[in-house]
């Protein structure tokens, strides 16, 4: 009997979905046991790499990790296993850059179960009820914000995620030299510009991850609409949750459509694991259109398999959830992908997160972000 263990994440989309694919790989090869276990989102995007893949043979990951997965070398490649066709035909069918946010080193470290990045939400009753007009622009969406009832996640990494959206938004891209994120004064403007907007929101956004936000849309009716959080399908299906959501694309600012940050995730294999063949046969099993138009997305999953977002089936369970966000998931942007960038994310996230409580000047963030830039690029 071959055993392996797995981590995923504490909710219905990370968790009972690869349960669910597990349950049946192990019907279809009765000599194999599955275990998966859960850890906090949080935990999900701070868990060091390594320490993981001592413990585990099966990860569920978010792609920010994936230059220390290819540079010390503690995945496994998926190339050196599976058939260049299955490779292809996935990164031919990506959603948005979600394949290609796990290649590095000409290598596919990950394979892209899960899509995600932060779309609009909003409650359609609610809507109806208070009588209110969707927002398209950033203008509307200020407007709205006046109101009381709009939220969304600004714990630390959230903020930090939009921060980039926000940079982009102004002008430039994020990352491109070697001195600081963005040009100075625009990380200047977007922090203010973001600010502006959270200062009419709820307090407790500050406290709050997606998940949170949308427990708190769906439970109660103080929220109309969330215009940037990242997407969890599963508030958008029947009988989920007290209230079904309507997902939809980000408003424009200057004219343009946001482009929000990509995150979602996916599944990889230990380079510890005993059992490498029938573990990477397993994350295949998961990742195929069949797997994840099915049983995957059946049991809470949100597929990352291009032909599972555009399929009619699939989104007549979820309000149309996946075809009316492609478009923001295809236009979001990539994080960069060089060795020492988690340490520019876990480092910078709190900071920029004290410009927005007011526990430290705009420009003294800014300075420090830029500071922890530098220090992450010599590692």
């Amino acid at each position: 009997m071959i055993h392996l263990k797995g981590i995923a994440w504490n909710h219905t989309r990370g968790f009972t979905s690869v349960v669910a694919t597990a349950q049946r790989f192990e019907e279809l090869n009765p000599n194999v046991r599955i275990t998966w276990e859960k850890r906090s989102l949080q935990a999900f995007a701070d868990a060091p790499l390594d320490e993981l893949t001592n413990q585990y043979d099966l990860l569920i990951m978010d792609n920010p990790h994936v230059s220390i997965a290819a540079r010390d070398k503690v995945l496994l490649p998926f190339d050196d296993y599976l058939s260049n066709d299955f490779l292809k035909e996935l990164a031919e069918n990506s959603v948005g850059k979600s394949n290609a946010s796990y290649h590095v080193e000409g290598k596919q470290w990950t394979l892209a179960t899960d899509a995600a990045t932060p779309i609009a939400t909003w409650r359609e009753d609610l809507v109806k009820k208070h009588n209110v007009q969707i927002p398209k622009t950033w203008k509307q969406l200020l407007d709205l914000a006046r109101t009381g009832k709009v939220a969304f996640a600004s714990i630390p990494i959230d903020t930090l995620m939009h921060h980039y959206m926000m940079c982009i938004a102004l002008g430039a891209e994020v990352f491109e030299n070697q001195n600081e994120v963005a040009p100075r004064q625009i990380m200047i403007d977007a922090i203010k510009t973001y600010k502006e907007l959270l200062d009419l929101a709820p307090s407790f956004c500050l406290d709050m991850n997606p998940i949170k936000i949308y427990e708190h849309m769906t439970q109660t009716d103080d929220i109309i609409y969330s215009p940037f959080n990242y997407g969890y399908s599963n508030y958008s299906k029947k009988n989920y949750a007290n209230h079904v959501l309507k997902a939809g694309g980000l408003v424009t600012f200057n004219g343009k459509r946001l482009r929000s940050t990509l995150g979602g995730a996916g599944i990889a294999v230990s380079a510890k694991t005993e059992h490498a063949k029938i573990a990477m046969k397993y994350a295949e099993f998961t990742a195929l259109e069949k797997t994840q138009s099915g049983l995957y997305f059946d049991f809470g999953g949100q597929p990352g398999h291009r032909k599972s977002w555009l399929s009619e089936e699939v989104n007549s369970q979820c309000n149309n959830f996946f075809k009316d966000t492609l478009q923001t998931l295809d236009e979001a942007t990539m994080r960069p992908q060089y060795y020492g960038y988690m340490h520019f994310q876990d480092e910078a996230s709190p900071v920029i997160h004290e410009a927005m409580t007011g526990e430290t000047s705009i420009e003294a963030a800014v300075d420090k972000m830029n500071e922890i830039y530098r220090e992450s690029l010599t590692y």
